[in-house]
């Protein structure tokens, strides 16, 4: 099945390092990052997994809840989280599914044949309160993931979620924002945005959020 976004992210129960879990109660009126990864003991995601561990209060303040998965079994989990606490220097506190039937995997389109008929791709998928897919990205297996990056997105989703704005390229938390072009009656501006905004064109208006 390909997902694709504004699709509803598949549900599903599935044990993990934390006890089962099912997905879509797991997440509740939370947000959700859902990040896979080929095998344990791979290189580049033991880095991955350290380093989103440090950056978990990042995310618990944006009220997004984190869940890695991988094809293994649950005890080559638990050897892992080992090595990667040691490794890198931290405590992985987030759960990482056992998906070692594959379900999760194949729900989500993460095997690609003509790379491997067993393990997953590198993949992402940011999922909002409605259950739906808000981003996806696929990484080769030799480039980390940038977590700032995918903080910044959730970032942008959740102030077109509840501002009614999009933001411009390269922008970063507290830089100006885009007035959607949907917003076009003057009272609904004034109303949404008595800061008030820059008109560049009348498609391109610019404003900056009160903090």
């Amino acid at each position: 099945m390909s997902l694709r976004l504004g699709d509803i992210a598949p549900d599903f129960t599935q044990n993990s390092t934390e006890g089962e879990i099912n997905f879509h109660n797991y997440l509740g009126n939370s947000w959700g990052v859902l990040f896979s990864h080929p095998a344990d003991f791979t290189p580049v995601c033991t880095t991955e997994l350290g380093t989103l561990a440090k950056m978990r209060m990042e995310f618990d303040k944006r009220n997004v809840k984190v869940i890695a998965i991988s094809v293994d079994e649950l005890d080559s989990h638990r050897k892992w989280v080992s090595d990667i606490n040691e490794t890198q220097n931290t405590t992985v506190n987030f759960p990482i599914l056992a998906d070692a039937d594959r379900k999760v995997a194949v729900l989500y389109d993460m095997i690609h044949p003509e790379a491997s008929e067993k393990t997953t791709v590198r993949s992402v998928f940011i999922i909002g309160p409605d259950k739906k897919i808000k981003l996806i990205l696929t990484y080769p297996a030799s480039t980390g993931r940038n977590f700032i990056e995918l903080l910044r997105v959730i970032d942008s989703l959740q102030l077109t979620a509840y501002n009614s704005v999009a933001t411009p390229a390269d922008w970063k938390k507290g830089d100006e924002v885009v007035i959607l072009p949907s917003i076009q009656d003057p009272q609904e501006l004034a109303e949404k945005f008595p800061q008030g905004f820059e008109v560049v064109r009348p498609y391109l208006r610019l404003t900056k959020l009160p903090e």
